[in-house]
Formats: structure tokens, C-alpha cells, sequence
């Protein structure tokens, strides 16, 4: 119950005890449980391995900010319009910003108990419907070099 309107706090009364929040400790409350949520709902977490990272690093503003939004969707929620699966391993986050069709390709890291890992390889440019065999092995040699050069 709010106690006048010039005074931002709050009465809140829990098993006969009064606590009292401020505006800023309510916001920073709901802030909290915010994240926490958006960490539940989480599918993966996902690592820009160097050649995507210098890849997303190239485009303008607007279309990195739009690929990182991207990858974000992915994470939370399953839908091929951001993520989908080109071979039994290699997988691709799509973005189409401007009439320009970008891919990243990635694989998936589950080895890991405490979180799944998606390592992005390399990003292109697609110009034909399908993506060239050519950059599926790419991804697929980058996935087993990672794998070899990670302790297991």
C-alpha cells in the first residue's frame, strides 16, 4: 500500500510483519527474478569461436547487433527460423537482415554436466538457398580439432 504520493514506499505486509521497499529496491528486486527466469529459459549457452567472432566483428551495427539477437532468440526458444540443423553435427543460427541472408555455423558441446556449450565456427554470407558442402566441412574439421584439443 503506498503511503502518500510523494513518498515512493511501499508497505508490505508478510505474517504480521511490515516490511517497507523503496521504488530503486523494487525495480532491483524484479530485475533479479527477471534474470533468473531468462537463465532458466535457457537452452544453451553459446561461445563465438575466433573466425565467427571476426566474422560478426566485420558487419555494421545494425547487423551484428541483429545476428547477436539473434543467437539470443536461439537460446531460448526452438524455432528453425534462428537455429537449424544442416548435418548430424553441424547446426546454423540464421539471420536475415536487409535482404542479406547470414549464417553461422556451429556445433554443440554436451559434454560439459553443468551447461551445453554451442561453439559457433565460422560465419558466411549466403548467396544460394543451400549451404555449400564445402563450409559444412569446415565447420566439421573446426568441431574435430576442438574436440581433440579438449581435455576430456
Amino acid at each position: 500500500m503506498l503511503k502518500n504520493k510523494t513518498n515512493p514506499n511501499y508497505e508490505v505486509s508478510h505474517n504480521k510483519s511490515k516490511h517497507k521497499f523503496t521504488f530503486n529496491e523494487t525495480i532491483l528486486y524484479l530485475c533479479s527474478v527477471f534474470y533468473i527466469i531468462q537463465k532458466m529459459l535457457k537452452r544453451f549457452e553459446t561461445k563465438l569461436l575466433e573466425e565467427a567472432f571476426e566474422f560478426i566483428k566485420k558487419q555494421n551495427f545494425k547487423t551484428r547487433k541483429k545476428i547477436l539477437q539473434n543467437i539470443r532468440r536461439a537460446e531460448q526458444q526452438s524455432d528453425l527460423k534462428f537455429f537449424k540443423k544442416l548435418t548430424d553435427e553441424i547446426w546454423e543460427f540464421r539471420t536475415l537482415y536487409s535482404g542479406i541472408q547470414y549464417r553461422l555455423l556451429a556445433f554443440w558441446d554436451k559434454d560439459d554436466k553443468t551447461e551445453t556449450l554451442v561453439l559457433t565456427t565460422h560465419g558466411i554470407v549466403k548467396k544460394k538457398s543451400k549451404v555449400d558442402n564445402k563450409e559444412i566441412d569446415k565447420a566439421n574439421k573446426i568441431r574435430i580439432e576442438y574436440f581433440k584439443n579438449t581435455e576430456r
